[in-house]
């Protein structure tokens, strides 16, 4: 009777499990019916309309899929901004006869200092037409202020608030934490100024990454000031005075008397000088668009060949270089993607647009080797935009191209090779009381819970140089320098783009816009008889998304509980899962 009920109620319980899940997903499948269903409705774009670039939410080099999860659990959802949308809606708006101006809205922006200035240079096309372009916030953080800079006016409210602070680094240092609770990391590294691994073996920052991180960020603060001096009219010295005078503390006539604004205004009175603009009467509406909008009502994601020659394919890198993976850079997805690239007669011409501080140096040899393949077999210009950082292995597997265009404030070059294998030894025998012995019939293999032996420590080393030696080889060969020349701007250090262009890591500063133009012009069609198609697709996948959603819940929660202390998470979480070499970049939070 016993064995009757327990088989009845695990049954029972089986089917209520069963029922949960189908419930589950007709939910899902609602859901994405409706995000689909209101996605397909398309803002219409009258005359004398408003082009708005809204600065509230977080800018990505390309859309994601709808998070399908947060929907149903009515969390909010982040906003995002994808950057070539935001780009290609302004550069088309300039030539529309049904947008007047473009308006910029301060919003607390969170972008990276390169994808901040491919957004300036798309507003400085826009401006070329003639056309006005207005700035406006009741605040404005730093990033608002370096986009909104370019602007014809720019206002902000008269109790307003405007964050002018230059440039910071902060990195966390976990080698007391780690102390405490009994873990010893083993470094095995090439490069002086490969600080990926201080964190977890120092307290403070070594004199040699201090030496990089003040050449680098005085590099991107020199440009950004300069792109600020330009926009306001002013030089570059004024620029750092504003910086240091702690200009949020100040009142906003502080902010007009010094040049940092043209006016001080209130949201309504804002709006009363864009009808007047836009010939709308004072009880009428504006007649407005978001860039997102716009770029879907003028179908400016629908690519087409009719009538043109020439396609540019522009495949996207973005995100930690692993081996395997759904997120970031995986090579076993995107070697196969560059495969099929290389047997696509269509394609004329390839541009790598790379945002990774790297990961995987197998990982990055793999996608090196790749783009070799397509260079060789297809004999096809292949060209690599970079994003706000392409280093370390984010360089490796930019290396190789015909030619390398870097944002001036790119971090980029970071070659370096390094291995951290933890030992929790003392986590075990000292914190919780556990012993381990083992028995082995050769030479002791890497353990967790045992520190390396000489002999291992030693073969480990070797293991690194090779690896330094092949990474270092690649980019002589991709660079056309000696490997003695690499060796001397290596040792793991990060650049600047704009220093990197001096010293040959890259052959032109631009945007992933300029890249494209070099490429039509190398491919006889920069009269505009090319068009450009974007890879990977982004595209929603049902069954993916049903069964992924609950095994990012519980990483969701932590991550936003920890807020900001979140990245520094990641660092510690991750040192069980890294490949045993890395080219990877250490995390670096610049405000």
């Amino acid at each position: 009777m016993n064995k009757f009920f327990t088989s009845f109620l695990g049954s029972l319980a089986a089917l209520w499990v069963t029922l949960a899940l189908v419930a589950f997903a007709g939910i899902l499948f609602m859901v994405v019916l409706i995000v689909g269903a209101t996605a397909s409705e398309q803002a219409e774009v009258r005359n004398h309309s408003i082009l708005v670039l809204d600065l509230a939410g977080t800018v990505t080099d390309r859309p994601s899929p709808v998070d399908v999860m947060s929907t149903i659990m009515g969390q909010e959802i982040e906003t995002t901004i994808p950057l070539n949308h935001v780009t290609a809606a302004i550069r088309n708006a300039a030539d529309d006869q049904d947008i007047d101006g473009l308006y910029i809205k301060a919003g607390g922006v969170s972008a990276g200092l390169a994808q901040a200035e491919a957004i300036i240079d798309a507003i400085k096309s826009f401006k070329t037409s003639g056309k006005w372009v207005i700035a406006y916030g009741d605040s404005y953080t730093q990033g608002d202020y370096i986009i909104s800079s370019c602007a014809d006016s720019l206002l902000v409210n008269p109790i307003g608030m405007i964050d002018i602070h230059g440039l910071e680094s902060t990195t966390m240092y976990f080698k007391n934490f780690l102390d405490k609770v009994g873990v010893d990391v083993q470094v095995v590294k090439v490069g002086t100024y490969k600080s990926a691994v201080e964190p977890f073996l120092l307290t403070d920052m070594s004199e040699a990454n201090r030496e990089q991180q003040t050449a680098y960020l005085g590099a991107i603060w020199s440009s950004l000031r300069n792109t600020i001096a330009e926009g306001r009219n002013v030089d570059a010295d004024t620029v750092n005075m504003w910086a240091d005078s702690y200009a949020m503390t100040n009142p906003a006539e502080w902010y007009l008397d010094n040049g940092i604004v043209d006016g001080l205004r209130y949201r309504h009175q804002i709006e009363e000088s864009l009808k007047a603009l836009t010939d709308r009467d004072t009880d009428e509406k504006l007649r407005t668009i978001s860039v997102t909008d716009y770029f879907a009502a003028r179908n400016l994601d629908t690519v087409t060949s009719t009538g043109k020659k020439k396609q540019i394919a522009v495949l996207y890198a973005v995100g930690d270089i692993t081996e395997s993976g759904k997120g970031g850079i995986a090579s076993d997805r995107l070697v196969p993607q560059i495969f099929d690239l290389i047997d696509n007669d269509k394609i004329d011409g390839l541009i790598l647009r790379v945002n990774s501080g790297g990961g995987s140096a197998y990982a990055s040899e793999q996608i090196w080797e790749a783009l070799e393949q397509f260079k060789q077999r297809t004999g096809k210009p292949f060209y690599v935009s970079m994003g706000d950082v392409a280093a370390s292995g984010g360089y490796y597997i930019s290396c190789g191209a015909d030619k390398i265009f870097a944002e001036p404030v790119t971090l980029t070059g970071s070659i370096g090779i390094f291995g951290m294998i933890p030992c929790a030894q003392k986590l075990l025998n000292d914190k919780i009381g556990i012993n381990t012995a083992s028995v082995a019939t050769n030479n002791p293999q890497l353990n967790l819970f045992k520190p390396m032996t000489p002999q291992m420590q030693a073969a480990m080393q070797g293991y690194v140089n090779r690896g330094y030696d092949l990474f270092t080889r690649r980019c002589a060969e991709g660079r056309h320098m000696s490997q003695d020349s690499i060796k001397a701007i290596a040792e793991g250090r990060v650049w600047a783009g704009s220093t990197a262009l001096e010293i040959g890591l890259v052959d032109s500063l631009g945007s992933l816009e300029d890249a494209v133009a070099a490429m039509a012009l190398q491919l006889d069609a920069a009269d505009g008889d090319y068009y450009v198609r974007e890879y990977p697709k982004v595209k929603f996948s049902f069954m993916e998304e049903l069964m992924n959603q609950m095994s990012t819940i519980k990483a969701s929660v932590v991550e936003s509980e920890l807020g900001e202390a979140a990245p520094y998470y990641r660092s510690i979480s991750s040192l069980k899962d890294l490949d045993p070499l890395q080219a990877r970049m250490d995390f670096i939070e610049i405000k």
